[in-house]
This record gives C-alpha cells, structure tokens and sequence, in this order.
C-alpha cells in the first residue's frame, strides 16, 4: 500500500489518527473485515480521538455483538467526535447487514441520558435517532424524545426528536402494522 511503512492491522489503525493517512486506512482495514475486527476494537482504546473515531466508524460495518458493548462505552468518550460516532454505529441498521442491532437493553440508557445532557447539540441529535428506535416499544422513549422536542436549547436537535416522537415523519413510518 503506497505511503504505508507498515500494514498490518494495528499500524493501519494508528493511521486512522493521521490527515494524510487515514482515508486509504479506513480503506483497507473496512476491505479486511474480519480479520481487522480485533485491531480495530483495540483501537477504541487509542489516546488519539480520530483513531477512537475511526474504529468507531468502522465498527458500524464491521459490527460483531463481541463489539457492541465497547461500542456502548464509546457513547461516554470525552470527545464529541467519537460520541457521534458510536451513536451512529449503535443506530444505523443500514451499515450492518444481518447482524442484529444492540437491543434497549444495552442502549437506551446511555441514549436516553445524552439526549437529555450532552453538552453537544450533534451529539444528541444522534441521540435522538438512537431513542426513537425504541418509541413504539419504550415508553420512556416516547417522554423523552416529546421533551426533547419542547424543550432542547438547540432547533435542529428540536426538529430530529420531532420526527421520531408521535405524529413524527420517522414515527409514523416506522409504525409497527397490525398482523392481517
């Protein structure tokens, strides 16, 4: 791989941490799959955010349920950055194929608390995205994206909560249909 002195998985995901490197990483270890997943958990440790970041990322596609519960912790980083993406790693069904997503269980609690306290507007709004995957089975999560939806300091995470509490554009179209 051009510009990499080294690339076995653990250097690949250093590079996550560096400008010039970190898109042709990314790359690779995603290309890896499997055989990355250990490097990769590994690097949610990392002192550097963007590594942190990165793995988080990755692990949206590269998800394996060994992962989901560092995925959970990672929703507690100091930074911003990371807490984003391990929102979007725990919410997005998209990215995952057919492994099942982390249950209220394992994500709820964290979601619901950061979408009433992070001090970062974009971290609750994918927060709110997190909740509203519970809003037809949680009653709390239904209160909580209703209050968020009133009452958040910032429109745009306003807006977001809307569309996944009752009468929500989200809500309404991810409505459970009765059995025929």
């Amino acid at each position: 791989m051009l510009g990499f002195v080294r690339t076995d998985n653990e250097a690949l995901v250093t590079y996550l941490g560096d400008p010039q490197r970190t898109v042709a990483a990314y790359r690779e270890l995603l290309r890896r799959g499997e055989a990355a997943v250990d490097a990769v958990r590994h690097g949610l440790s990392h002192p550097d955010a963007a590594v942190r970041e990165g793995c988080c990322r990755l692990l949206d596609h590269l998800v394996d349920t060994a992962s989901m519960g560092r995925l959970v912790t990672m929703a507690d980083d100091p930074d911003p950055e990371v807490r984003i993406a391990a929102f979007h790693a725990l919410a997005c069904d998209r990215c995952k194929g057919d492994t099942c997503a982390p249950g209220a269980d394992q994500v709820l609690a964290p979601a619901l608390r950061h979408l009433a306290d992070d001090p970062d507007p974009r971290v609750r709004a994918r927060a709110a995205e997190l909740v509203g995957k519970f809003a037809h089975t949680h009653p709390g999560a239904v209160t909580a994206l209703q209050t968020c939806h009133a009452q958040d300091p910032s429109p745009a995470v306003r807006k977001k909560a809307g569309w996944y509490a009752p009468g929500g554009s989200i809500h309404e179209r991810t409505r459970p249909r009765p059995p025929r």
